[in-house]
């Protein structure tokens, strides 16, 4: 198997190679109104920033990244997912020397998860930073298997280790492995609203009364207002930084 990394856009891509990359995702994250107001304009500035693996002329895996600036202090760190979008946008209107690699999102097709490529792609996404001599590299790692356990506030699931000493959550333990530290929680990565009757539909659920509901794939709870027709879930993420 001879991999090799390219950027997305260096020659054009029939749609149903890119077709996977929207599976395993809940629908949810596809209505973000402010990631909506902010990915066109991302994608259209930061398109050198968008990698695929091939195999042969098969794209296996893909990711995407983001240029901003960050002081490299805690308190500094924006605020998760959509605040890395608005924040890299600022600092290009500002024509502000961007510091900072933000990797916003890894994704592994399906048939070829657990071979080791997550790792390749998280290196080819590291190198962007490297190649731009941008010194820090940080990520709002989205935990994978925190949707089992939506309860759980995301600062006490982050801290859950296994016998050996490395992060409980698969994820969070790839990045580990390559080096990177967890530097911070992101608990209001993304807050995602819709009416009940689009919640409904996202979720494949009824929604009777007002409260706070488990839904398919949900790292928290939503919270349904039957009396303003509103439903908010808020998505939390934690910051790791590569070396």
């Amino acid at each position: 198997m001879t991999i090799v990394a390219q950027p997305l856009h260096a020659r054009p891509r029939p749609a149903d190679q890119l077709a996977w990359l929207t599976a395993g995702w809940p629908e949810f994250v596809f209505h973000d109104q402010e990631t909506a107001r902010h990915l066109g304009r991302v994608r259209e500035l930061f398109a050198e920033l968008e990698v695929v693996l091939l195999d042969g002329d098969e794209i296996v895996a893909a990711g995407w990244a983001v240029p901003l600036c960050w002081s490299g202090e805690v308190d500094d760190l924006p605020a998760g997912y959509n605040d890395s979008l608005a924040r890299a946008l600022a600092a290009y209107d500002a024509g502000q020397q961007p510091d900072t690699l933000a990797i916003l999102a890894a994704a592994v097709r399906g048939d070829r998860q657990g071979q080791g490529l997550a790792g390749k792609l998280l290196g080819a996404l590291r190198e962007l930073a490297g190649q731009a001599a941008w010194p820090r590299v940080i990520c709002p790692v989205r935990p994978t298997l925190k949707s089992r356990y939506p309860l759980t506030p995301i600062d006490r699931y982050a801290g859950w280790t296994r016998p050996d000493g490395s992060p409980f959550d698969p994820w969070i333990r790839t990045h580990y492995r390559l080096g990177a530290r967890m530097v911070a929680t992101a608990p209001r990565s993304q807050v995602i609203t819709g009416t009940v009757a689009q919640w409904q539909s996202w979720t494949g659920m009824t929604f009777p009364d007002s409260g706070d509901f488990v839904i398919p794939d949900g790292l928290s709870v939503l919270h349904i207002d039957r009396a303003t027709d509103q439903g908010v879930y808020v998505e939390p993420n934690v910051w790791l930084q590569h070396r």
